[in-house]
Formats: C-alpha cells, structure tokens, sequence
C-alpha cells in the first residue's frame, strides 16, 4: 500500500472513523484504525463490533493495499504534522511508514485480515433527507433513552418513517420526547426501527457537516451514508445493529385532554425551575402551583438540610387549580430542547403526567411523569 493525501484531509477522516475505535482488551485490534487503498480511493474504518464507520477520500495512490494500525498513535502523530502538507505513507508488510517533510516514522501495525468484517446493508428501504432537519430532531431527542437490559427497547432511538413524516421518539419510562420532521417524499411502505442510543450519538457526531443523507435498512442493521461532492461514490457510511423488539405504545401515554393548561414564557420558567433545583434535595423535587384565579404559577423546592426557595411568574391558567410535584432535571431537559417564546405546560391532577409544547410549532412534544407517580 502507497498513498500521497494532505494532512490536514486525513486528519479529519482519522477524527470521524475514529469515534468508534473501543479499547477492548480481549480484542486489541478494536482500538485500530483500518487503512486500505482501493481505486483511488483511501479508506479508513473502524468498529465496536455493534457500530462501524467508513470515511473515504480520492488520494494520489501508488499501490493498493491495506493493513491495521493503533488509532491513538496514527492520530496523534498526523495531529502534529504541519497543516496542508502532503503526507506520504506506505506499509511494509503490516508496518506503517509515514513521512512528512522532515517528520518521519514507523509504526507497528496488525493484519488487515484479523480485522472485523463491516457488514454490508441489504437495504430493504431507502430513503434520502436532508441532513439538518436529521441533526435538529436527533439532538431533541437522543439524552433521553436509559440504558437498560429489562427493556432493552428503550435503549434507543424510536425511528418511525409514515407517509411523509418521520416520527423520532425516546423515553426511559419517566418521561418522554416525540419530534416530527416532515420528508419531502412520501414513503411508499412504513417502516420503523430502533436506533441504540450510541449510534444516535454518534450520527450527530460524525455527519454533522453533511447535506444529506441515505439511510439503508433491513431487519437487523441500519446503514447512513453520505456522499462525495466530486462523485457519487460514499464519503462517509455508519453501520449500526439495531435493537429488537417492539418499541412500546408510547402514544398511549400522551395525554389527549387535560385538566389545566398554563401558558408561560420558556426562558424565565426554566430559570425559575433552575433556581428551585438549589434546594430540591435528594429526589430533585419542585413543585409547581397553578391557580387559575390568580392567573400565575409558584414554583417552590425544599431542603431540611439547605432550606426553601418559592418564587412566582405571571402566566395564563386555564382549567382546575392543580399542585404537583416533578423532578426538576427532567423538566429542564425538556424546556431546553424547546426553541420557542414560549410553551403550555398541560398537568391531569397530582398524579398524571404533564405534557409540555412550543407555542405556535406542534412537530415537538414533552412528557414527564410526575415524582408522586414513581
């Protein structure tokens, strides 16, 4: 293998393939970064075994081939070579030799052939969307799945592709998120899976400078794929296993009427839920007054140990006048992901779950159960 590539294009194929290199101990290769030369092509892949990533770039090649290096130190020493330069690198049967100016190395490597397939995808559904409406409504949702073997299905991203919409949906059962993004294709046939949660993460991560994207699927694996500029060829794959199993009912949770809807501005409510989460003790609990008589809402948090906070804001209440007690990071989480002026918070008495919009945008909903109900 012989490839000429600049330092500073390699040097972002080594920081997006390089996300999923694991340091397994039973596997040492795991924590190498898998170099080939192909049609001049240069390709750089790793994986975890559950996700691998392909980032490929047109290079100068003199000779195909590939082999295996340690991701930490290849980066590191690419990371320290002048920007923009050429970097000139060549294996000598599984070593690496790289040479950069007057930078010269050679670096230990591993066979090509012990290292992990990267399945293909026989894709079942494809389906293209732009990249942004992808990033926005993953970044709404992926901190909320829990990490869990009794209901490994809600480890992940909820993925729910219906007519022209794509539903994205996560819970770990004590609250929940919905985000809508509208297609510009209607789908011929539904379809629906179960993204883990880390490779939600790390499709934030690796695509975050695409246009577009082209997901694969089929009954266990998920492909996302981006393409070069230059031509069609792929610019960047992830493989991701899928979680089995049936996503739960979780539109049965959401609350369709409710008892009080209080309309309030977002940012000085999740300042006056922050201020309560001071004195919100061990279970993180504030509570939250609303009185329709009064048209405002007290929210107050307690301490034996730090003391008591209550405040109060303006805000438009409509229904019974309800007192109800919630976990303090889980509204915040919620309120955060909201862009809007402001939202309705919707509460069924002491023990329902609340519900919380945007005003003036209904493609994102949030729902938390309240501390009484756990």
């Amino acid at each position: 293998m012989k490839f000429k590539i600049r330092q500073d294009k390699i040097k972002k194929g080594l920081a997006i393939a390089g996300r999923i290199a694991t340091k397994s101990v039973s596997l040492p290769i795991l924590k190498n970064i898998h170099i080939k030369t192909e049609n001049n092509f240069l390709s750089l892949s790793a994986t975890d075994l559950e996700v691998g990533v392909k980032w490929w770039s047109l290079s100068k090649i003199g000779e195909d081939g590939e082999t295996t290096v340690p991701l930490d130190l290849f980066s590191n020493f690419i990371g320290l070579l002048p920007g923009e330069e050429k970097v000139e690198v060549e294996s000598d049967n599984n070593d690496l030799k790289v040479v950069c100016e007057d930078y010269k190395t050679e670096i230990k490597g591993l066979s090509a052939d012990d290292f992990p397939i990267i399945p293909e995808v026989e894709a079942e559904k494809v389906l293209k969307i732009k990249n942004d409406k992808l990033m926005e409504g993953l970044k709404q949702v992926v901190d909320i799945p829990s990490s869990t073997k009794v209901k490994p299905e809600i480890s992940g991203v909820y993925f729910q592709f219906k007519g022209k919409t794509l539903k994205l949906a996560a819970t770990d059962s004590y609250r929940l998120a919905e985000k809508i993004l509208f297609l510009e294709e209607k789908i011929k046939n539904d379809f629906s899976f179960i993204l883990p949660q880390k490779a939600a993460k790390e499709l934030l991560n690796i695509f975050i400078e695409e246009d577009e994207i082209e997901i694969k699927f089929d009954s266990n694996q998920v492909l996302f794929e981006s393409s070069m500029d230059e031509t069609d060829h792929p610019k960047i794959q992830l493989v991701s296993k899928l979680i089995e199993g049936d996503y739960p009912d979780y539109e049965a949770i959401i609350p369709e009427k409710t008892d009080t809807q209080v309309l309030l501005e977002k940012e000085e409510f999740l300042n006056k839920i922050k201020a309560a989460s001071l004195f919100s003790g061990k279970v993180n609990e504030v509570t939250i007054d609303a009185d329709e008589k009064e048209d405002k809402v007290l929210i107050s948090s307690e301490d034996n140990d730090l003391g008591k906070y209550e405040t109060e804001m303006k805000a438009k209440v409509e229904g019974e006048e309800v007192k109800i007690s919630f976990n303090h990071r889980f509204l915040k989480d919620g309120l955060e992901q909201i862009k809007a002026a402001e939202i309705v918070f919707s509460m069924s008495g002491e023990d329902g779950p609340g519900k919380i919009v945007p005003v003036g945008n209904d493609d994102f909903l949030y729902v938390v159960m309240p501390i009484k109900n756990r």
